[in-house]
């Protein structure tokens, strides 16, 4: 799946935006992934996962930094993204599924932050972008 021109302007446009608010971002991100889906706390043992926790900022602020990689690097976002799906994958075992559903919450915090600017094309473009970066990070596990 690839991404059409207008689409990756509208990632790349928005992405600053993102970028300015990113561990914010980032933290709600995993907090909304920790409530909605709770089995997904089981990778976390060693963090502390109530709101607004240092482990929840300093981690929300790597998963937007990795987005981020991959929306700068958006012709090559499996290049990008190679070592963290080896990581993730070979070393941490993480179940693949969580990828999408991290997508989701990502989506659905993004969209929370920036309603003017999350037209229905920017929900269409961020989706497609989102499953490629699931797509890249779970590749490892094929």
């Amino acid at each position: 799946m690839s991404l059409t021109k207008s689409e990756r302007a509208i990632i790349t446009s928005m992405w600053g935006k993102i970028a300015s608010q990113a561990d914010a971002i980032g933290t709600e991100t995993l907090e909304r992934l920790f409530t909605s889906y709770p089995q997904t706390k089981t990778y976390f043992p060693h963090f502390d996962l109530h709101p607004g926790s240092a482990h929840l900022r300093a981690h929300g602020s790597k998963v937007v930094a990795a987005v981020g990689e991959a929306a700068k690097n958006i012709d090559n976002v499996a290049g990008a993204l190679s070592k963290l799906s080896e990581l993730h994958a070979y070393i941490l075992r993480v179940d693949p599924v969580n990828f999408k559903l991290l997508s989701h919450c990502l989506l659905v915090t993004v969209a929370s932050h920036f309603p003017a600017d999350f037209t229905a094309d920017a929900h269409a473009a961020w989706d497609k972008f989102l499953s490629v970066v699931s797509s890249v990070l779970t590749e490892k596990y094929r």
